[in-house]
């Protein structure tokens, strides 16, 4: 599916009912094939923003999955740069396709880094994670932030209701809802469980000065609302 070299019909069935970790591990050598790669676009509008904040020293992509991100730390960053996935299969193609960068195996909720990196991203992951999981997995990002770090992360706005997107990603949701309801283990990916305000409140609460930029390169909705915003979270200089 999606292009010649993409999964089979039946590949994602089966990714579709293992768990998290095996799904991405089944997917990994044909991800970069699927339209759930992060797009050039989103990936290009967020190094424009950042490089006007940078350059920063050492950069760590969360859930960094076949590596898409690294290009933007490699971009807006002079020092290490790091990848954390819990799924083998997806770090083995990011170490592939990006031999210079340090690769870490981990759950993005336990990250075992303590100030350790001046700016932090992560790019299409926050649907892996219940609304309950945010506040750990914050917590965790702040932590391996130096005094003084960032943490940007790319949010898109709601479509209208009258469009395509907002009742195709509804039914994804729901589908999965009644996926996670029968069968086990489950397979935790959500498009509408990270809505905006949401996102800025878990991070104002694990300790983050929140803004947010409009990726304007992507354009506006019907309705003049960005079609997505990058939030910038900065861990304070004076914190611990």
């Amino acid at each position: 599916m999606f292009s010649p070299h993409g999964p089979s019909l039946r590949e994602l069935c089966v990714q579709a009912l293992s768990s998290v970790e095996r799904g991405y591990d089944l997917l990994a050598p044909k991800f970069d094939y699927t339209p759930f790669r992060t797009p050039e676009s989103i990936l290009g509008a967020t190094t424009a923003v950042l490089s006007e904040l940078g350059p920063f020293d050492h950069g760590l992509d969360v859930c960094c999955g076949t590596g898409a991100g690294i290009q933007v730390l490699t971009a807006v960053c002079r020092g290490r740069i790091t990848g954390v996935d819990f799924s083998a299969g997806m770090l083995a193609q990011a170490r592939r396709a990006h031999p210079q960068a340090t690769w870490v195996r981990a759950d993005a909720r336990a990250l075992p880094f303590a100030a350790d990196f001046d700016l932090a991203v992560t790019f299409g992951a926050l649907g892996h994670f219940l609304p309950a999981e945010r506040s750990t997995l914050f917590a965790g990002v702040h932590r391996a932030l130096r005094p003084g770090g960032l943490f940007a992360v790319p949010v898109g706005t709601v479509p209208p209701v009258t469009s395509v997107g907002y009742w195709a990603t509804l039914g994804f949701d729901l589908a999965m809802r009644v996926r996670n309801a029968v069968w086990r283990p489950p397979f935790v990916m959500y498009y509408r469980t990270n809505p905006l305000p949401a996102v800025r409140d878990d991070l104002s609460r694990a300790g983050f000065t929140v803004t947010t930029v409009a990726l304007a390169a992507l354009g506006v909705r019907r309705n003049g609302d960005p079609r997505c915003w990058l939030v910038l979270a900065r861990k304070p200089a004076d914190a611990s």
